[in-house]
């Protein structure tokens, strides 16, 4: 199911992509794994509507940062978001695009998705390696009446520089000091312990293979993939599962007009149902475009996406961007310029 999908998505992704960067119908992006999945679906409708294609190389969002700043690519895709002084000395601007949620997922022969509950604290126990087994006590006794197996507990993380990872990380930093002063949060960081796999699909290869495993993944990987995930407590104490109505809870207070830059955080938010491990993805350009054709193919396409992809972003499990807040985003876009400096984009 994963290699299909992934081939799926690849053949989506670079459709008529034997042409380079600078081509005329072609536009290219590097980054994040996490949304790939709808940027697929986007690619693919987008390409029947107009005729331009996306090649779109999904290499974590470490990647997308470095080959956006060495301008390599029409743009960059990322789920750790820059703070606007980091995208002001790159001459970066940025706004976001969906919000999903990331999953801890597990193989538990004999377990079904969702009668694992784990707190943020024991989930970053397991992954500094103070859990060791499925049956510890702590484990236990948040799962009262349910008889886990003394399995031992391999840790899978992500092996590249990734958005998820720093979602999934931060995340562990609110939740336990510990994980806060040993390791810290960013997109590529020291781990205590397990294996590391590529791209959400990889740390998903290596749980499906590995009994015992647990990782963390964008939720439309564990949802395409059957992954057995597990229940999380939200901030007021419930444990949920992870759904797009619970990601939309977390994303419901969200205020990107105050956001500068459009940095904004949505882990751990207040409210019913919230999904602890929810963020938004984003898109970085260049302010000042070469190409100011190249610039305006590129937000015609996000233009697009905006109008005509809800459906596809929701069908995969992710929360559209409400229409207010694509507005602010359209608007942003004027800061996006070509050599003549006027806006690429009306």
């Amino acid at each position: 199911m994963l290699k299909t999908l992934g081939a799926a998505i690849g053949a989506a992704l670079i459709v008529g992509a034997a042409t380079s960067a600078l081509a005329a119908g072609v536009i290219s992006g590097a980054g994040a794994t996490f949304p790939q999945p709808v940027y697929a679906k986007w690619a693919d409708e987008y390409k029947a509507s107009s005729g331009t294609s996306l090649n779109y190389q999904a290499i974590g969002s470490g990647g997308g940062i470095k080959q956006i700043e060495a301008n390599t690519v029409d743009f960059g895709a990322s789920d750790k978001p820059l703070k606007v002084e980091d995208q002001t000395a790159n001459g970066l601007v940025m706004f976001p695009t969906v919000v999903g949620g990331v999953v801890p997922v597990m193989n538990l022969p004999g377990f079904k998705p969702g009668q694992v509950k784990l707190t943020g604290a024991q989930l970053a126990d397991i992954y500094r390696g103070a859990i060791k087994k499925w049956d510890d006590p702590l484990l236990a006794r948040t799962n009262a009446g349910l008889k886990l197996p003394n399995l031992p507990i391999t840790v899978v993380h992500r092996s590249d520089g990734s958005g998820t990872t720093f979602l999934f990380t931060s995340y562990l930093s609110l939740e336990a000091e510990h994980w806060a002063k040993e390791v810290g949060a960013n997109d590529s960081v020291s781990w205590p312990a397990g294996i590391g796999g590529k791209g959400n699909d990889g740390v998903a290869a290596f749980v499906k293979q590995t009994p015992g495993s647990i990782g963390y993944v964008e939720y439309a990987y564990a949802k395409q993939n059957a992954m057995t995930y597990a229940l999380m407590q939200d901030k007021a104490g419930q444990y949920i599962a992870p759904t797009a109505a619970n990601f939309k809870n977390a994303a419901a207070n969200a205020k990107w007009n105050a956001a500068p830059g459009f940095y904004l955080l949505l882990l751990d938010q207040p409210g019913a149902n919230a999904w602890p491990i929810t963020g938004a993805t984003f898109i970085l350009m260049h302010a000042k475009q070469t190409d100011a054709a190249k610039g305006r193919e590129v937000l015609t396409f996000f233009d697009w996406c905006y109008k005509n992809g809800d459906a596809a972003a929701e069908q995969l499990d992710y929360v559209p961007l409400p229409a207010n807040v694509k507005e602010l985003i359209r608007k942003s876009w004027s800061k996006i310029v070509g050599p003549d400096g006027k806006p690429v984009y009306k």
